[in-house]
């Protein structure tokens, strides 16, 4: 990743923040997103100079193409765009969800998606070509009970990374999504709190830590992940651990 530059969003804790780490490691410049603007910059003040960190809503365009524009000023290009910011509060049925929370999950998750990509391409494709990464779920392929938003959003960003891949890949973009399995993060506290779902069940050591899936879009930027272009990698493929060094 020696000279590459790497924009992430939601870097502020979780898959972000360990992303932005394992890219820096490899060499690459880092850009990090998130609203939370004391957590961004106290991460990109550990990183060091390679790191920038842009306070953004990703649901909204404006904001997300303000980071790009700053990026490209600071770094010059952009090589890996990681759509890693995600919710999943409210948990609720379907009958008792508040429309408006719901619409919200929606904005963050799945247009927050939409933004970055469309942000990012027209430059990524001037420079004849890039990578995207998405932080995709085993939700975006089946139903689970209480996380409709989530379910919904995740198929939607799903169909976007198939979009951007159906679009562009003969055009040297690379588009990927990350199916982590559960990871041990603060969203897996939400799941646990909700006590909806046999999710909420697992025990915390039933989580992979969230370096592995930041390992994993390490290894996603190389041609060995080739073959997943425009689908989900999983990481509850053991095949696929081996690829990226985790067993």
């Amino acid at each position: 990743m020696n000279g590459k530059v790497v924009l992430i969003t939601g870097a502020s804790r979780g898959i972000g923040a360990e992303a932005a780490r394992a890219f820096a490691e490899a060499g690459a410049k880092v850009a990090l997103l998130a609203r939370s603007e004391d957590r961004i910059a106290e991460l990109a003040g550990e990183i060091g100079p390679a790191a920038i960190a842009i306070p953004c809503d990703v649901s909204r365009f404006w904001e997300m193409q303000a980071a790009v524009d700053a990026t490209l000023k600071t770094f010059g290009r952009i090589d890996v765009l990681v759509g890693n910011a995600g919710v999943i509060e409210p948990i609720s049925h379907l009958a008792e969800a508040d429309p408006e929370e719901w619409g919200k999950v929606i904005d963050i998750n799945l247009k927050g998606v939409f933004n970055g990509m469309r942000a990012v391409l027209p430059h990524m494709l001037d420079q004849g070509g890039g990578t995207i990464l998405t932080v995709s779920s085993g939700a975006a392929h089946n139903p689970v009970e209480a996380w409709s938003h989530y379910c919904a959003s995740k198929a939607g960003a799903y169909m976007l990374t198939r979009s951007v891949d159906n679009e562009y890949r003969d055009k040297g973009i690379r588009a990927l999504g990350l199916s982590p399995g559960t990871v041990a993060t603060e969203m897996q506290r939400e799941i646990k709190a909700s006590g909806i779902n046999p999710v909420s069940q697992l025990d915390w050591s039933d989580h992979i830590p969230p370096d592995w899936p930041a390992k994993a879009m390490v290894w996603m930027c190389g041609a060995e992940a080739d073959a997943w272009l425009g689908d989900d990698v999983s990481l509850r493929d053991e095949d696929v651990r081996r690829k990226v060094g985790l067993s």
